[in-house]
């Protein structure tokens, strides 16, 4: 069986996340889609609300679930028995740093292979920053987040 770990912060999932998803569904058999504990980022969300948020957005792909990790992505990936990390890049502004991240989990674990996707050419300038930003200036985001994400997200923000 072949698995892939698609890791990231997701705060929140986007569109161009789940585009990611869907195509790793269709070149895995299990994606294990691992919400980030990242001490560096203040995320929005709490972790518990991101992973509601993703298995909600994901629940109709029977080959993908959702977990969480902290510590050595390649460690988590070899307790999961995944034999590859899944990364979109959106632009180029990408590449440099999802490569060094990739030569470096290949480094600390050959046997893990990083593999990255691109989500469709309307995804490309979208991020959760954005998203985000948008949001807090009462913007509608509703063309890059699914329904019960975007209700989260405008509920956290005007408790704020």
């Amino acid at each position: 069986m072949k698995i892939a770990i698609y890791p990231g912060t997701f705060d929140p999932i986007t569109y161009g996340h789940l585009d990611v998803i869907e195509r790793a569904a269709e070149i895995f058999d299990r994606v294990i889609v691992t919400v980030a504990r990242n001490t560096i980022k203040q995320p929005l969300c709490t972790e518990e609300e991101r992973m509601t948020m993703i298995r909600d957005a994901v629940k109709k792909y029977k080959k993908v679930s959702v977990d969480c990790f902290e510590g050595l992505l390649v460690a988590y990936a070899k307790q999961k028995k995944a034999t590859a990390i899944v990364r979109g890049l959106r632009a180029v502004s990408d590449f440099e740093y999802e490569f060094q991240m990739a030569l470096m989990n290949r480094k600390l674990d050959g046997a893990i292979t990083t593999v990255f996707l691109m989500p469709h050419e309307k995804y490309t300038y979208l991020n959760s920053s954005i998203v985000r930003e948008i949001a807090r200036f009462g913007g509608d985001i509703s063309e890059f987040v699914p329904p019960g994400v975007q209700k989260l997200i405008e509920k956290k923000l005007i408790k704020q």
